[in-house]
């Protein structure tokens, strides 16, 4: 018999109004696999097993009343410990903000609330979503880096202790983790989930995003978060309409897909030319390799620039005045942004402008383009949480992308592929990524 913590979230939403499954039963299911692998995994920073059942009971009294349910009814959702929310302690995975408990929740967390789910806790992040690694272990294996910064968020959902979290990515700090965690990740279009209530690293870079167990499960989360908000000034349209009805409307025709490889590729491992290679021969005639040369060659170059500069402007004081408490490695990322000229900023910025567009043109003759989530397989050890340049170039011009679990390295390990779409047609990439995934 299926564990209600094995259930994806949209398997779990239908149990529940259906009558078969109870809030109460699925939380018990997560927490009680959470606290059970929290030796071996080591998703959550901050996990209140009465809160949550206190909040699972509200929705099934909510339900037992005839109450109108919202899309994540009863659902356990991890938070990223750098989402504020009021009930719980919001650190920033740093010993700097030990204890702090913000006075109201985040945009995300009232979203989440509104629609009925159960926040189950924090999850690990690095320190300030940076590079300096928590305690999270891959669920896969203990002895390798489940990624980050989102590590915890990654391997909560990979780990089934919970079938939706949030994380963020300023590099690659989404789609990295699920690729090495082997779960679906979701960084939507810049500006697509509002960023009011969450520490901010790098304002021009900084993306929520989601995990999940299925392209249903993203956009079911997804709708959920998607929506404009006053309170983060950065916030975009979205002309294509909701994910849950791109993701059901019907589809046809095979979508033209460009397998790309560009100036991160030179980090790949050397089997991912043979993995890719297959991926081709599956796909066949639907796709064709498309070289990213010319401007995209700078595009690593603009993104440290824009990022350096960034997080020394929002954590340099920190580093500063607080050194004591402040982890070596944030210290040593920080004093990379020293030295960057106001004239060499405004030129990546303008930069960044003309490589979006130079990217944006190649969707006037491909729908979707593929390439890896993550230079390999997940790494071992656990004091790096590897290579975020496979995301960089995305998270630059701010377009969609989303990691599909359906690769493996040769050491038995998750890589995720990595579908990219236009920016704005957040719907248009899932409709395609899932018929990728099954072609796959």
């Amino acid at each position: 018999m299926t564990s209600p913590n094995e259930l994806s979230a949209s398997g779990a939403v239908k149990a529940i109004r259906a009558g078969a499954l109870s809030a109460r039963d699925l939380v018990d299911a997560c927490i009680a696999r959470a606290e059970a692998r929290d030796d071996d995994v080591g998703a959550w920073t901050y996990l209140n097993p009465c809160l949550a059942r206190e909040q699972a009971d509200t929705c099934d009294e909510a339900q037992a009343a005839g109450r109108d349910l919202g899309p994540l009814h009863g659902i356990p959702v991890g938070l990223k410990d750098i989402i504020d929310t009021a009930d719980m302690p919001t650190e920033h995975g740093s010993a700097l903000f030990e204890g702090r408990r913000p006075v109201a929740d985040s945009t995300i967390a009232r979203l989440l609330r509104a629609a009925g789910a159960v926040v189950m806790g924090k999850t690990v992040t690095t320190e300030f979503a940076l590079t300096a690694a928590g305690k999270t272990k891959n669920p896969h294996n203990p002895a390798h880096t489940p990624g980050g910064s989102s590590s915890g968020s990654a391997a909560a959902v990979a780990d089934k202790q919970a079938p939706l979290s949030v994380g963020t990515q300023t590099g690659g700090s989404v789609i990295r983790p699920a690729s090495f965690c082997g779960v679906h990740g979701f960084k939507p279009t810049y500006g697509s989930i509002s960023r009011a209530g969450m520490f901010m690293l790098a304002r021009p870079l900084d993306h929520p995003g989601v995990y999940a167990r299925s392209l249903d499960d993203i956009a079911l989360i997804g709708d959920v978060l998607m929506v404009k908000d006053p309170a983060d000034l950065d916030m975009r349209g979205h002309p294509r309409g909701r994910l849950t009805e791109a993701l059901a409307a019907p589809s046809d025709t095979p979508p033209r897909i460009a397998f790309v490889k560009g100036p991160m590729w030179a980090d790949a491992e050397p089997y991912m030319d043979g993995l890719f290679a297959g991926v081709m021969k599956t796909l066949g005639d639907h796709a064709h390799e498309v070289e990213m040369t010319g401007v995209f060659d700078k595009a690593l170059d603009c993104h440290s620039t824009v990022m350096m500069a960034n997080l020394r402007a929002n954590i340099g004081d920190y580093c500063r005045d607080h050194a004591d408490k402040v982890r070596e490695e944030t210290r040593r990322r920080c004093a990379q942004g020293e030295g960057i000229r106001a004239e060499d900023y405004i030129q990546a910025i303008e930069f960044r402008d003309t490589i979006a567009a130079a990217l944006d043109k190649l969707f006037d003759s491909y729908d979707v383009l593929i390439t890896a989530g993550a230079p390999g397989e997940a790494p071992p050890g656990l004091e790096s949480t590897g290579n975020a340049v496979f995301q960089k170039l995305w998270t630059l011009t701010g377009v969609p992308t989303v990691t599909l679990p359906k690769l493996s390295g040769p050491n038995g390990l998750p890589v995720g592929l990595q579908v990219v779409g236009r920016y704005g047609y957040d719907g248009d990439l899932l409709q395609h990524a899932r018929w990728i995934e099954d072609a796959l």
